[in-house]
């Protein structure tokens, strides 16, 4: 459902992966270039929020047709990748709760399989609208895993945003293929999966070159 896909584009955003996506990129580098690009996903995110309608203001000069969003909203993360953009989200509104979710693949499985092992969300997490945090879909595997807990936790899929950096066509079919109502925000759809189910090109892994654990 191609209304669900939200695939945002500009120069600047082209210009910070050329550096994010560098494997010469050294860790400070790759956490100022990723910080700013996080940034603008979140900005973008909360912009895409269902409850986001239409205000008017007023300028010293006349009106202006813009948007806001009354409701309370929660950005969760997926751990600890997942945090980075949260931290993001966060800067941009420092009224959002907070949720964690701890899913971790299984290397030691062929697909890659996800595991979840931690939970923790607010209590009114069912009336929020939700920004699930991560900066990659691959497989779709974790994101999945995710969105279930979020959904038995009483959140609707309509009041979930997914925001990613990059994607890939596999992860947005088996995504949108479990559910179809959440929307994907996302600042690159690449070329495909490899055998190691990493995203092709990629940026390698987003976690250990921003936290220096490669």
């Amino acid at each position: 459902n191609i209304t669900c896909l939200v695939l945002v584009q500009s120069r600047a955003i082209t210009a910070l992966f050329t550096q994010v996506r560098d494997k010469n990129t050294d860790q400070t580098g790759y956490v100022h270039y990723a910080d700013r690009l996080m940034r603008i996903l979140a900005e973008e995110g909360l912009a895409h929020m269902n409850s986001v309608s239409e205000k008017t203001v007023h300028t010293p000069c006349g009106p202006y047709k813009g948007l806001e969003t009354t409701r309370k909203i929660c950005a969760v993360s997926i751990m600890r990748s997942g945090d980075i953009l949260l931290e993001a989200v966060r800067r941009v509104d420092p009224r959002v709760t907070v949720g964690k979710i701890l899913i971790q693949r299984d290397e030691a499985d062929p697909e890659k399989r996800p595991k979840l092992f931690y939970s923790k969300l607010p209590p009114d997490v069912a009336e929020c609208e939700v920004l699930l945090c991560d900066p990659m879909l691959a497989t779709g595997g974790s994101a999945i895993c995710a969105v279930s807990v979020l959904i038995k936790a009483g959140v609707k899929p309509e009041n979930l945003v997914f925001l990613n950096t990059v994607c890939c066509p596999e992860g947005i079919s088996a995504f949108h293929a479990k559910f179809p109502q959440v929307k994907i925000v996302t600042l690159a759809i690449d070329d495909c999966l490899n055998d190691d189910k990493y995203i092709v090109p990629g940026l390698g892994d987003f976690g250990d070159r921003y936290f220096g654990t490669l």
